[in-house]
């Protein structure tokens, strides 16, 4: 099967180029920046991208793919920090820009013979994130577009089939992304669509079972449907080897329990065990505030009660989870230089005493790509509709330390928001939608008395993988229903109010 292969500079889009790519059904794959050209000619690339980064290629630890990559005859395109990196190995000069480039900018495209191809527009809008730029282009290179900051926002050289960018062309701003990403991957590389979701449940079940052979898998499961479709894609390929288990940590959803088990046992028809865990999780949360200690407390005792288990009921080989692609690279793990943003209990947080190998067949996959992958796999339409939540679950929508009063609040509150949001029919329609409580309090008067309550914030966004997300603009009369639900309902709740911030500069969830 024909690929592009993605080098992974560091850029929070760096997987993001790779989901465009596959959406174009070229099969693509990520690896880190530094793969030694015998590596990357075994994966026999039919094009290679350079992704951004947060570097600048004069610094003297800049990082760098091996220089005999530009001699191996396959075609290169480097976007933003990798449009820097083929200008500073050709010989060009980058410099410090005065004032950082950042955000919406117009592309005069002055060459529509390769990238542009097929493009009718001689300007279109694109998303520029860089503080250095060229000065001066290497010979051989031509200038195929610019704007108003920079000269050479995009090149080229057709000899060597070398392309450079200094915009992202796989974010959403910018215009016709889609068909420059097109163009450098079918027309320039020659790659073939062959690459679809059901070709990748195929490649997938075909790696388990060569990973797995005889050995045992335990499969942590919470009822959201990455963790689900986990299950079910390791189901199809090694039946009887996996065993799924769910813990209650007295952190779920309202009714989770419940749920979880009638989804498994009567619907998928795959065995579940659950663990009462909730006395030892919210034992050792006490008096803690900090979110990332919070969040390794808990991946922590996850990993202790799956190894407890694993020893009583095993042998186990494997602990497969459901690590979708934006754990890992806000993890800083992702195989580039990226920056942690928060660690996942799935992902950075597992204790390296953990006996267990990890299995994660979704960890290269967004959420809107899993959900695909689901309906494939016939996973139920109630798991496909349900909102993400959080592994470490309602510890990261308590601010401060976690009570069982607060427990209660968020929980009960959390389920009156998806109430409503069901009933005016917006459920389906919006990406996430929660409540938050913290120790502020504010006064209030039920029925004659005055009560100081707890003050609950409630989040609704929307979004399509979780890499940005936008505050959702619900309609006053939900926002009203909401609001007075949840004064009059949960106890100890005196203001309800509702968060505006997006993704970025905030996080969806608060912690």
């Amino acid at each position: 099967m024909d690929k592009i292969v993605v080098l992974d500079f560091g850029s929070q889009y760096s997987h993001l180029i790779c989901r465009r790519i596959r959406e174009l059904n070229v099969y693509c794959e990520l690896v880190p920046y530094n793969l030694s050209i015998h590596k990357i000619m075994e994966l026999n690339p039919k094009g290679i991208i350079f992704s951004g980064g947060p570097a600048s290629v004069y610094a003297t630890d800049s990082p760098k793919p091996d220089s005999k990559i530009f001699d191996i005859g396959v075609p290169i395109l480097g976007i933003c920090y990798g449009h820097q990196v083929i200008i500073d190995h050709f010989k060009g000069k980058i410099k410090r820009v005065d004032k950082r480039e950042y955000g919406n900018a117009i592309l005069e495209i002055s060459d529509k013979t390769n990238l542009f191809k097929n493009i009718e527009l001689d300007k279109i809008k694109c998303w520029m994130s860089h503080s250095d730029a060229a000065e001066v282009l290497p010979n051989g290179f031509k200038i195929l577009g610019k704007t108003s900051s920079s000269f050479s926002a995009a090149i080229g050289n057709n000899r060597k089939k070398v392309f450079g960018l200094q915009f992202h062309p796989e974010v959403a701003h910018t215009e016709k992304g889609d068909m420059v990403l097109n163009n450098f991957a079918k027309v320039i590389s020659g790659a073939n669509s062959e690459w679809n979701m059901s070709n990748f449940i195929e490649t997938v079940v075909i790696e388990i079972q060569e990973k797995i052979k005889d050995e045992k898998v335990l499969c942590a499961v919470s009822g959201g449907i990455d963790s689900t479709t986990c299950a079910v894609l390791i189901h199809k390929a090694i039946k009887n080897n996996l065993t799924c288990i769910f813990v209650d940590n007295g952190l779920l959803r309202e009714n989770e329990k419940e749920t979880v088990r009638e989804i498994f046992e009567e619907k998928l028809q795959i065995p579940l065990r659950i663990i009462d865990a909730r006395e030892r999780f919210l034992r050792i949360l006490e008096k803690i505030s900090d979110p990332e200690e919070k969040r390794k407390k808990i991946g922590e005792e996850f990993a202790k009660v799956f190894t407890e288990f694993a020893e009583k009921e095993g042998p186990f080989d494997w602990l497969a989870q459901g690590t979708l692609y934006p754990d890992v690279i806000e993890s800083g793990v992702s195989g580039g230089p990226a920056t942690v943003i928060k660690t996942h209990h799935n992902v950075g947080g597992l204790p390296e005493w953990l006996h267990l190998k990890i299995l994660e067949p979704l960890r290269f996959l967004y959420k809107d790509e899993v959900r695909t992958v689901a309906k494939i796999l016939g996973v139920p339409k109630d798991i496909l509709s349900r909102h993400p939540f959080p592994g470490p679950g309602l510890a990261v929508r308590i601010i401060g330390q976690i009570s069982p009063q607060k427990i209660h609040i968020v929980r009960r509150a959390s389920k009156i928001v998806e109430e409503a949001l069901i009933e005016d029919k917006l459920y389906d329609k919006v990406w996430q939608a929660f409540a938050i409580v913290g120790d502020d309090k504010a006064v209030g008067i039920l029925g004659d008395e005055r009560l100081e309550g707890h003050i609950v914030s409630v989040r609704v966004v929307e979004s399509v993988d979780a890499m940005t997300a936008d505050w959702v603009r619900l309609p006053n009369e939900t926002l009203e229903k909401i609001s007075s639900r949840i004064t009059n309902e949960v106890e100890n709740v005196s203001w309800v109010a509702y968060t505006i911030s997006s993704k970025p500069p905030a996080t969806i969830e608060p912690q």
